[in-house]
């Protein structure tokens, strides 16, 4: 079997599993739905430890469902998060000042140097070292914010609802 389709089944079976996963939580399909959406596109913003917090907050804030929004966080894994970083920081820097980001960026380099800011309570090179990066990265991670959610609160939704009307349809949960 190629290497595409072992990918396909494996994303297939993942997929199935969050489903099920979130077809046994309380609340509305809608709510399930908008609140994973917001876990998932929370993820492609550049606070990288903080994704289920503010997940959580926005959940709360918009009546989502928080465990919902909560699993929506693993679509940020670190299979996604190389291509997730550099896409926002080169639409940010696009959008910004109008062309692609001229440096090669060592993420795990920056994380690791605004972790230990953030430890040390030190941010005497966060406007040298960090802004440069992050503030591209966050306002890329605009316009994926939007798409991802819109994307996954209709699939999901669609998909729930789905799985409610066949459950209702033969009395068996799906």
């Amino acid at each position: 079997m190629s290497l595409i389709k072992r990918l396909g089944r494996g994303l297939k079976n993942s997929s199935l599993k969050i489903l099920s996963k979130l077809s046994v939580l309380k609340g509305s399909p809608q709510s399930i739905a908008d609140g994973f959406a917001t876990g998932a596109a929370v993820s492609f913003t550049p606070f990288v430890g903080f994704h289920i917090l503010i997940s959580l907050m926005i959940a709360k804030i918009l009546k989502q469902n928080g465990v919902a929004a909560t699993l929506g966080t693993i679509v940020g894994n670190p299979w996604t998060f190389p291509f997730i970083w550099w896409a926002t920081l080169h639409t940010g820097n696009f959008l910004l000042y109008g062309e692609l980001y001229p440096h090669a960026v060592s993420f795990t380099a920056l994380f690791k140097e605004l972790f230990h800011m953030v430890i040390t309570l030190d941010f005497n090179g966060f406007i040298s070292d960090i802004y440069p990066v992050f503030m591209p990265m966050l306002i890329g991670s605009i316009p994926f914010y939007m798409v991802v959610w819109y994307l996954f609160s209709k699939l999901i939704y669609k998909s729930l609802k789905k799985q409610k009307e066949l459950s209702d349809d033969t009395g068996i949960r799906v």
